[in-house]
């Protein structure tokens, strides 16, 4: 490994996993509207599972077998993703259905330095919530 948390041996970010409970229309959602890609699947009906790439070698992790998608199973407050475009992917889940919940917007994240970022949140086929984050040049 060749990050720097010594506890850890490393550290970063390896995988998020959600539970949807429409395995199919997620895996499309993540891959045709996000852009993830599956590398590795698993199981059978409700206890199927893919590990998709996001793009930089960090994962997002989708489970079947969710009873809701309304978020109330998941203990996951949200999953953010790297994203250099946060208006275009945002309205790309839009057209899908996606319920934004807060529109892209610029913020500076009152950090020691600042960090300036552009973000959008909605939500994933699972109820899920998902942030885009941009880090902006101060």
């Amino acid at each position: 490994m060749t990050g720097t948390n010594k506890i850890l041996g490393g550290g970063g970010f390896h995988h998020v996993a959600v539970r949807v409970k429409d395995f199919d229309a997620a895996v499309r959602f993540y891959t045709e509207v996000l852009g993830l890609r599956a590398t590795l699947s698993w199981g059978e009906g409700d206890s199927r599972a893919v590990l998709m790439d996001t793009g930089n070698g960090s994962f997002l992790e989708v489970f079947a077998g969710a009873k809701s998608t309304d978020g109330s199973e998941a203990p996951l407050m949200h999953v953010a993703l790297n994203c250099k475009d946060v208006d275009g992917v945002t309205e790309s889940a839009r057209r899908v259905g996606a319920q934004v919940t807060i529109e892209p917007k610029d913020l500076e994240i009152p950090s020691n330095p600042p960090l300036p970022v552009r973000i959008a949140f909605f939500r994933g086929p699972g109820g899920e919530l998902i942030e885009l984050f941009c880090q902006r040049k101060a």
